[in-house]
């Protein structure tokens, strides 16, 4: 068995960055479904967060299912399978489409979260083990960037199709009768078709070009071995506190990492920005994640630390709330943005830290992590909630207290090694 550090390469990095752009690219185009969908399918704004809610959800539904397709088919075989089910969720939004039925599109997305959570409990311990420990977050940040850089893109080009005239659009169903009403509705959620059609090809072709690809079979039974020490005694995942508190400190991160990118072009229209300007907020989003990202690259761990950097991280994103609630229009609007900043490295500093000792329950802690991509469901929900009680701007108090958990891992958290 070779050596971690053994193992990397230029190829299976490209391969993988190549899947973490696919992550990006279908995960934040729920910025521009929930304004689209709100629209088309004259949703609430909880209504509307639904679409984050379904598919994030399925993360939490399926990883422990994920873990076990691995261990039966390994990380290789186990992404085609990801893919595969990821054009199967795409492949829904045809008959979602055709019948404007909100429940079609929200199973779809189930689906192709679904399909993500096995490609993410596949590659995110396969880069982390894939080189040397101390250097993992460096790894996961430039995978960060293929997916931001997707992710930055995702939203201007679905919204090009779907809701390039989305002012006019809203505008011109003032007035219209009701049958004119439902037809114009129609037509704008028949716009998803061809570009989901497209991507439902793009991963099938994926799927069949990794299946073949010449990717590594890392395994970690030395891993298992060379840290036997740490795993000693231990028959239970849960008796790992660092993989819980980190499971539980990454919930809250995918959730305020979700909440920043997908609700800023909502929270943009009720501030009074036109759908035209708003629809690029998510990728301003992205865009200040991707600098982040530069900077893990750049600096860990030559400079700082990836425990140092998390830290920085939590106490930015702390700052940054405090703004986003209590600033004027523009400059919240600002900062919600530049929570892509304080967002980028908490889980490319978290992954390593949690599934460190974990030895031959690297698998399944993989998946307990991916779990906690549940955040993205649920943490959304409340914002959506609050914003129709309170105000948008109020909703996003649910920020400092998830901030202040991801700072307490920081902390402390992750050297736990006992619950005594």
């Amino acid at each position: 068995m070779t050596k971690p550090n053994e193992r990397g390469g230029f190829l299976p990095m490209l391969i993988i960055g190549a899947l973490f752009f696919i992550f990006g690219f279908v995960t934040w185009l729920n910025g521009i479904l929930i304004p689209y969908f709100k629209i088309s399918c004259e949703l609430t704004d909880f209504e509307a967060t639904l679409v984050a809610f379904a598919f994030y959800i399925s993360y939490t539904v399926m990883a422990l299912p994920a873990a076990w397709v691995l261990k039966k088919t390994g990380f290789h075989k186990g992404m085609t399978v990801g893919l595969l089910v990821m054009a199967a969720g795409t492949l829904l939004f045809v008959p979602a489409a055709l019948t404007r039925t909100y429940w079609v599109f929200l199973s779809g997305l189930f689906v192709m979260g679904a399909g993500l959570a096995v490609l993410q409990t596949a590659a995110n311990p396969y880069i982390t083990i894939i080189g040397p420990r101390e250097s993992a977050a460096r790894r996961i940040s430039i995978m960060g960037i293929c997916n931001k850089v997707a992710g930055a893109l995702a939203p201007l080009v679905l919204a090009y199709y779907i809701l390039n005239d989305g002012d006019a659009f809203v505008k011109s169903l003032e007035g219209l009768d009701a049958a004119a009403r439902t037809a114009a509705l129609d037509a704008l959620a028949h716009r998803a078709i061809n570009p989901y059609l497209v991507m439902t090809a793009i991963l099938v072709l994926l799927g069949i070009a990794i299946r073949y690809a010449p990717l590594p079979d890392v395994e970690t039974e030395d891993e298992a071995e060379t840290l036997s020490n740490s795993t000693q005694g231990r028959s239970s995942i849960f008796q790992f506190p660092q993989l819980i508190l980190g499971a539980i400190a990454l919930f809250f991160y995918v959730g305020v990492e979700v909440i920043a990118g997908d609700t800023i072009i909502r929270y943009g229209m009720s501030q009074g920005v036109m759908i035209d300007t708003a629809k690029a907020f998510t990728s301003y989003t992205l865009v200040a994640m991707i600098i982040g990202y530069l900077a893990g690259i750049i600096f860990i761990p030559r400079v700082i630390s990836q425990r140092s950097a998390l830290i920085v991280s939590a106490v930015l994103g702390i700052a940054l709330s405090i703004i986003v609630i209590i600033g004027g229009s523009t400059t919240s609007i600002l900062a919600l943005a530049l929570l892509g900043l304080a967002n980028a490295l908490v889980w490319p500093a978290i992954w390593p830290l949690a599934i460190h000792d974990l030895g031959k329950f690297i698998k399944t802690g993989s998946a307990v992590l991916i779990m906690a991509i549940a955040g993205g469901a649920i943490l959304p929900l409340i914002w959506g909630y609050l914003s129709d009680v309170y105000s948008p701007q109020t909703a996003y108090l649910i920020l400092i207290p998830s901030y202040l958990v991801i700072l307490f891992y920081a902390i402390k958290g992750y050297k736990l090694r006992s619950w005594h």
